[in-house]
């Protein structure tokens, strides 16, 4: 039998946990796989675009566990009163190739990016970073502020957006985080000498949202909405002042801000930063960079965690066949089909 978690089932079970508390400890695991990196199989995602949108699956192993998610992203879908992103996950044991676990994955998400997006800040930041600013007030924005607050202490946000009624609701659901709200008028209001700047627009196409001169010495960066080829958030003329890190690059340079790039333009994978194979910030004064385009690893860590607080809680779907003979399980499929057709055959004499 495999584990099974519903919408519902999540939602119960952050609430339960606390969703500060969730984010922590789903930032803790995401750090434990980044600290083991050369463990895991890694490659870009498996996208099959339409005309309509995106199809995408993004796979990986550390050789005793298997993962993969499902996600889509269909931009029209709203229209018809549809979500643009919805997923799914598997968690699988190597060793037997059976399922573990089968996961809701359109909140996971949502929470593993922004667990993501703080344990990054808690590398690459200013240590004692408390002001950020949040350029874009969709849901993932109300993630964000409290991931921030839960794992590097922000006190203050400072946003906007274009949308005045985003911003309305990040407000009044911001309301109870216990942090400093400010309602921003512009981009560069926001940005002006926040410690962190997260950038998550639903903007399409090669962007400019932030540019270099808007930002002050020691800035750290959380730019998640560039997360497709050709989209971007972040001006060019930051490559040329910040220091670049991402998850793996063979996708962000694909994907990414650093798609405005030269091929060969220098950047660091996080878990290099964690190895100490490569710098992280290294003054007060770096501009510092997560490229995050969201990776299998952290989908990964997302399961896993899901799985262990779930284990004394089964909802079990019979995904895999349990039978007193396994070798049995096609025979007994053909007795069934031949039953079948003894019960038609009788039914059809009686008529």
């Amino acid at each position: 039998m495999t584990q099974f978690i519903g919408v519902e089932d999540m939602r119960r079970l952050v609430r339960s946990t606390g969703t500060k508390a969730f984010l922590t400890q789903l930032a803790g695991y995401v750090r434990s796989d980044f600290s083991r990196w050369s463990d895991f199989e890694k490659s870009a995602r498996v996208a099959s675009h339409s005309r309509d949108g995106v199809i995408e699956l993004m796979p990986t192993s550390d050789g005793q566990l298997y993962t993969f998610k499902y996600v889509n992203g269909h931009p029209s879908n709203p229209k018809t009163g549809k979500l643009t992103v919805t997923a799914f996950g598997v968690l699988a044991d190597v060793e037997t190739g059976y399922p573990l676990l089968i996961s809701e994955m359109t909140l996971l998400t949502a929470l593993r990016t922004a667990a993501t997006s703080a344990f990054a800040a808690s590398v690459l930041a200013r240590p004692g970073s408390k002001v950020m600013a949040l350029v874009g007030a969709g849901a993932q924005s109300e993630f964000q502020a409290l991931a921030f607050q839960a794992i590097i202490g922000i006190e203050e946000i400072r946003v906007y957006d274009p949308d005045p009624h985003a911003v309305d609701k990040f407000m009044a659901n911001a309301a109870g985080f216990g942090m400093k709200l400010v309602r921003s008028g512009s981009v560069e209001e926001a940005v002006k000498g926040a410690d962190i700047v997260t950038v998550c627009t639903a903007v399409k196409g090669r962007q400019a949202v932030v540019s270099a001169s808007m930002l002050s010495p020691g800035t750290h960066i959380n730019a998640i909405g560039g997360d497709c080829p050709g989209k971007t958030e972040l001006h060019a003329d930051i490559l040329g002042v910040g220091k670049y890190f991402v998850e793996f690059t063979p996708q962000t340079r694909v994907e990414g801000e650093i798609q405005q790039a030269a091929p060969d333009y220098p950047v660091a994978e996080l878990w290099e930063v964690l190895a100490g194979v490569k710098d992280g910030r290294t003054d007060a004064a770096d501009v510092t960079v997560f490229d995050s385009v969201g990776f299998a690893i952290e989908d990964f860590s997302a399961l896993r965690l899901v799985h262990d607080l779930t284990a004394a809680r089964r909802k079990l779907v019979d995904l895999v066949p349990e039978l007193a003979d396994p070798k049995n399980l096609y025979g007994e499929l053909i007795g069934t089909v031949a039953t079948d057709g003894r019960s038609a055959a009788r039914a059809t004499e009686v008529a």
